[in-house]
């Protein structure tokens, strides 16, 4: 990719359901001044993670695409079409154009969770191919869970920009997942009281979220 003219596009996965990907998706979008899209959504309750993000953010309708499914039960998406009698289509799933305005793409659940009967998301991924951002909780448990998503995603060559822990700060892990995972933690993510768009914008600023971005589409990989 070409930083100098390309628009950065990345994709927010997490290594398990519930660690935090919206919050972190509408951390990017703020600090990176992006579009937002969750194209699969289960779950429809209060509006959804696009609700979510646009209420958090008081998100501009010009600054979010609308999903391409959305689905009441908040199951895994190949369960919630068939309950709606729906078929979710991968050929359905294109990249919106975003012009010359960044782009995150909020996956639904982890890596494995199953679009269709015969489509998982890391499917998805790869015929996206768009750069990674993996969410993983701080605590206890998260070591096995973000390994086990790094190695899945390097089989498929999917290229990972990096990890952001999300929860209370942990003194060892960030350390142990970079040995051992071989890419950057890019960021920390503690509980923010009150979570809101001020909190979210001191956050940014703290851990230099936007300076370490603009390094990594810098390198000669990316």
């Amino acid at each position: 990719m070409n930083p100098r003219s390309d628009p950065l596009r990345l994709v927010v996965c997490g290594t398990d359901t519930d660690v935090g990907k919206t919050v972190v998706s509408a951390w990017l979008v703020q600090g990176l001044e992006a579009m937002y899209w969750k194209p699969v959504q289960s779950g429809l309750e209060g509006g959804g993670d696009r609700q979510r993000v646009i209420d958090l953010l008081q998100l501009p309708e010009h600054r979010w695409i609308p999903e391409t499914y959305a689905f009441h039960a908040a199951v895994s998406p190949h369960w919630a079409a068939e309950l709606e009698n729906r078929v979710l289509e991968p050929r359905r799933l294109q990249l919106p154009p975003s012009g010359t305005t960044p782009l995150v793409v909020e996956t639904a659940g982890g890596l494995h969770v199953p679009l269709t009967r015969t489509w998982r998301q890391i499917d998805q991924l790869q015929r996206w191919n768009l750069p990674v951002v993996l969410v993983c909780r701080s605590g206890l448990g998260t070591l096995n869970h973000t390994l086990l998503s790094l190695e899945a995603l390097a089989s498929r060559g999917i290229p990972v920009l990096g990890l952001i822990l999300n929860g209370p700060l942990h003194a060892d892990n960030p350390r142990t997942l970079e040995d051992l995972g071989g890419v950057p933690v890019l960021a920390e993510l503690p509980p923010l009281d009150p979570l809101s768009a001020a909190t979210l914008s001191a956050a940014w600023q703290k851990q230099k979220l936007g300076l370490k971005f603009r390094a990594l589409m810098h390198r000669p990989d990316h």
